[in-house]
Parts: C-alpha cells; structure tokens; sequence
C-alpha cells in the first residue's frame, strides 16, 4: 500500500517520493541487470537511465501491473538498446524474439533530454551547467567530465551511493530544464 502511495505522489512531482521509489526498486534492478550484462558499470549505467526514463514516464505507468516489472521492462528496453547500437559495430547476435518484443514495447525516439543536451555545443552547456547548485554542478562535473565512477564520487564528496544517485537524476532532470528554458 505504501508503494502505491508513493507512486501516486511520484506522479505528482513529490521528490521524496522519486528517492523512495529509487531506493526500494535500486538493488533489484541494479541485480537484474548485472545478471544479463556481468559488468557493474553497464548494469549501473543502465538502471540509472531505466530509472531516469521511468521518472519522466511515470504518468503513463499502468497501476495494474507490478511497479517492479514495469522498471524490469524499462531496463530490458534500455538493454536491447545498447545492444542494438553495440551490434552495428560488433556484429552481436540478437534474436527475432527480442528484436520483436523491442519493437513492441521500447520508444524509439531520444527522451526530450537527450534530444536537448545532444543539439547544444559545449560552451552553451556549460553556461547551462553554471546555472545549477553547486552541488549539482559537482556531480555533473565529477561524472561526465572526469568520468568517476558513481563510487567513486560518492567517496569523495563523501555522501552515500544512492544520493549520488538521486543526485545526479535531479541534477540532468535540471539540466534539461534549464536548456529547454534557454532555447
């Protein structure tokens, strides 16, 4: 009962509710994936963009079905993804069966922010990235452009892993915002 109250909250906008969710869904997804990928970065890297799309989605979340299975579904979409954009380059193998059910269940179009952040030059996105708290600047700064491991931040702006996390959603959640609003 309490999942379903956060997840409405959640649809309201409520923060705390987007931090709940992240927290109690995280380490299943995260195992789903590492399962699939065996590498802790793509699994991490991955469970980041599935909840990162299941945030900017969550209007359209169907109370019906399982909350988990719906975040499963998001990563396994975000997966064949990768693997898609991998297999023009590596030649990986992937079955009618799942090329199928990708093309059944995934947007294909770029969420609105990575069609945003892609059309800016760098000098506009970081004129765009000053604009965010401080703290937000640092972990953008930290992840994508010294390239640290989300472990890697956390230690050393000494904060637990998953406000790393939930740090770094908001902070390209903001982001977009703030280049959208720029444009």
């Amino acid at each position: 009962m309490e999942i379903n109250s956060k997840i409405e909250k959640a649809k309201k906008g409520d923060q705390i509710a987007f931090t709940f969710l992240l927290d109690h869904y995280w380490n299943e997804v995260y195992a789903f994936m590492l399962k699939r990928t065996e590498n802790e970065t793509i699994a991490e890297d991955i469970t980041i963009e599935t909840f990162s799309k299941a945030f900017d989605k969550i209007a359209s979340y169907n109370s019906e079905f399982q909350f988990n299975t719906w975040l499963i579904a998001i990563a396994k979409n975000v997966y064949i993804d990768l693997l898609r954009k991998k297999k023009t380059n590596l030649f990986i193998e992937i079955t009618d069966n799942e090329d199928q059910q990708a093309y059944n269940i995934a947007d294909p179009t770029p969420s609105a922010e990575d069609a945003l952040i892609k059309e800016q030059n760098l000098s506009r996105l970081l004129l765009c990235i000053k604009e965010l708290k401080p703290h937000y600047q640092e972990v953008i700064q930290l992840r994508y452009f010294q390239e640290m491991s989300y472990q890697e931040i956390a230690v050393k702006i000494n904060e637990p892993l998953s406000s790393v996390k939930v740090k770094l959603l908001r902070a390209k959640k903001l982001l977009a915002e703030i280049i959208e609003r720029n444009r």
